[in-house]
């Protein structure tokens, strides 16, 4: 990517993070706990899965791990400029098969913002709602990068702006179809699958353009996923846990998963050489 623009659409994230992060904000200093009154409480709740503690008095129940997924904004609002970019471009053909595909990367910034919802939704009601919308922004971002690598892998297909379109449209009906097959499989189960899927789309399109593709991404992609599961597993087992304390391990999973999904996207959007994003 051009440094220029590289740095103004980091710019505009933080602008655009900072003016969230007031609004969450202004509602726990302004609500209370009352806020959830007559919603399901979620197992997680009940069970005393994560280590922060459950303060039922405030708007945000778990403050940490409320405004940790803020990070997942940001990254979602960068994306985003990024598909626009290449939107405002598309007249222009990339090596990247994904630069000439902007409703793709959109949706995977779209996704990334959905899941800074909902994930702030579940940890700060600690409700059943919450909790099923959480998993369906985790499902979200985990099929995007699904199809993006296949995009990718698979690319001596073609295809139209027409058939593109209902790519899109049958991957959010996918993703929120959701809702109803996480009740049916355990995200035990379903999640790493997935992730295993993705590494091998990356493995499989790192031999097909070894000239194009960063290994370093690759790998950081993977370090960040599994110290990130190492973390949430240490939080959930109250290893080393303060419930008090500013530092809490599911915040910081938020942190390295939104890491490792975003090398995950850069990794297939981004070449060494001929690309307009990345002179």
């Amino acid at each position: 990517m051009l440094k220029s623009i590289f740095i103004k659409f980091l710019i505009r994230s933080c602008y655009f993070t900072l003016a969230m992060l007031l609004v969450w904000m202004f509602f726990n200093n302004y609500l209370t706990g009352d806020f959830w009154d007559g919603m399901i409480v979620s197992k997680s709740a009940l069970t005393v899965e994560y280590c922060e503690y459950n303060d039922v008095s405030r708007f945000f129940h778990q403050s940490m791990n409320t405004y940790s997924n803020l990070v997942y904004f940001f990254f979602g609002v960068f994306i985003c400029q990024i598909a626009w970019e290449d939107w405002k471009n598309r007249k222009e053909v990339s090596v990247n098969r994904l630069a000439n595909f902007p409703l793709l990367s959109a949706s995977m910034g779209l996704c990334f913002i959905y899941l800074s919802f909902g994930s702030a939704f579940f940890h700060a009601s600690l409700t059943w709602v919450g909790q099923r919308v959480d998993m369906n922004g985790t499902y979200g971002i985990s099929i995007i990068l699904l199809s993006i690598g296949l995009y990718q892998v698979l690319h001596k297909i073609d295809l139209s702006d027409s058939l593109k379109n209902s790519f899109i449209v049958i991957l959010w009906v996918l993703i929120f179809s959701f809702y109803k097959i996480a009740l049916m499989i355990s995200s035990s189960i379903s999640v790493p699958i997935l992730i295993l899927i993705l590494l091998i789309l990356i493995a499989i399109n790192y031999l097909q353009f070894r000239k194009e593709r960063s290994i370093i991404l690759a790998i950081l992609s993977v370090v960040f996923i599994v110290v990130a599961i190492k973390i949430r597993t240490l939080d959930v087992q109250k290893i080393g846990c303060d419930p008090h304390s500013w530092y809490q391990g599911h915040a910081l999973w938020h942190l390295l998963t939104a890491m490792s999904s975003l090398c995950s996207y850069s990794f297939f959007r981004f070449t060494f050489y001929n690309d307009r994003m990345s002179e």
